[in-house]
């Protein structure tokens, strides 16, 4: 290792976040979010007590799992490691990823496949819905991994099942989570177009962080698809939700934490969910500190008092966590 580089000053210790305490069991060798960002491996710890995961047990998660298996489906629960999956699935709700399960992009947060895809399969939305009736699922989030080779992103398939879903299963509850279709509006307008309940986009991390993590995805790109989301929604009289979702733990700070809260809100962002950074593999960045649940509490009540309209705050609460709680009048 270039020992010039291991000397840099870190980017934001954890000791500067403001109101921040040190778990319990968070000592000296909570790396610098510097060298975790620089792959620089830190010693293994305990996760702190609040952080449990819950293994999948009941007769919807088995139904569902057993479902997920013969349909041939990809679900971003078992793809991304989610630690909710057991939750999710006994109340009847699940994320699908379409489009395969190869991403053109190399995040370094996420567990998903990198490569070159090569998915297609133009029954997949007639599939999906299908899946999603024969599952009794009451909501359901539908994601992808990011397809740059495609012309249009994959925006044509999320609007095809969409469809396909409102057809089979109308009283299905509809979010879907898009990747940023390069910045281009006509993918955007098309999603928005076949009227999903929530249309999500996630910022996933502060501004200054958005290199190191998210690699070839760019926070302002962020930021526009979901003002345009929402612009065209209003446009064309369509009742569509917007959706975001930030990660901490990566070495970002309160006021940075808060600066992307007000930028969400800049352009109409409705919902949010905010939850720890856990780190899927080794072969990911490492975690720079484990918030505790009052700090999550804290960030959480900061957001609704900026207008958001629902907010998930909480260690394990990721992307499509208690989704379908945002929904006014649904339960």
């Amino acid at each position: 290792m270039d020992s010039r580089r291991a000397s840099r000053a870190p980017l934001a210790e954890p000791s500067t976040v403001a109101g921040a305490t040190r778990p319990p069991g968070a000592d000296q060798d909570v790396p610098s979010s510097a060298a975790a960002l620089q792959g620089i491996e830190p010693p293994r710890r305990r996760l702190p007590d609040w952080i449990r995961v819950r293994i999948p047990a009941g007769a919807n998660v088995r139904h569902i799992s057993d479902l997920v298996r013969t349909q041939r489906l990809n679900t971003v629960c078992e793809e991304t490691l989610c630690p909710n999956r057991a939750e999710c699935w006994a109340q009847r709700t699940a994320t699908l990823m379409i489009l395969g399960d190869t991403c053109t992009r190399t995040c370094r947060f996420c567990a998903v496949r990198t490569g070159r895809p090569s998915w297609n399969d133009p029954d997949e939305p007639a599939r999906i819905a299908g899946a999603i009736a024969d599952l009794g699922l009451e909501y359901v989030a539908i994601t992808s991994v990011t397809r740059d080779d495609l012309p249009d992103g994959g925006a044509s398939i999320f609007a095809a099942t969409i469809g396909a879903v409102r057809g089979v299963s109308p009283r299905t509850r509809v979010e879907v989570l898009v990747p940023d279709f390069r910045g281009l509006r006509g993918p955007i307008e098309a999603v928005v177009e076949a009227r999903p309940d929530v249309f999500g986009h996630n910022i996933e991390t502060v501004e200054r962080l958005q290199r190191p993590v998210r690699r070839r995805a760019r926070y302002e790109r962020s930021l526009a698809v979901l003002r345009d989301a929402k612009l065209w929604a209003q446009t064309i009289g369509a009742a569509v939700r917007t959706k975001s979702a930030l990660m901490v733990g990566l070495g970002e700070t309160r006021d940075e934490i808060r600066a992307a809260l007000r930028d969400l809100r800049e352009v109409d962002c409705d919902f949010l969910t905010v939850g720890q950074y856990l780190r899927p593999t080794r072969e990911q960045l490492p975690v720079v500190r484990y918030y505790e649940p009052a700090e999550f509490s804290e960030i959480g009540a900061e957001a609704i008092s900026m207008g958001f309209l629902h907010v998930e705050s909480a260690p394990l609460a990721r992307s499509s966590y208690h989704a379908r709680e945002h929904l006014p009048g649904r339960s």
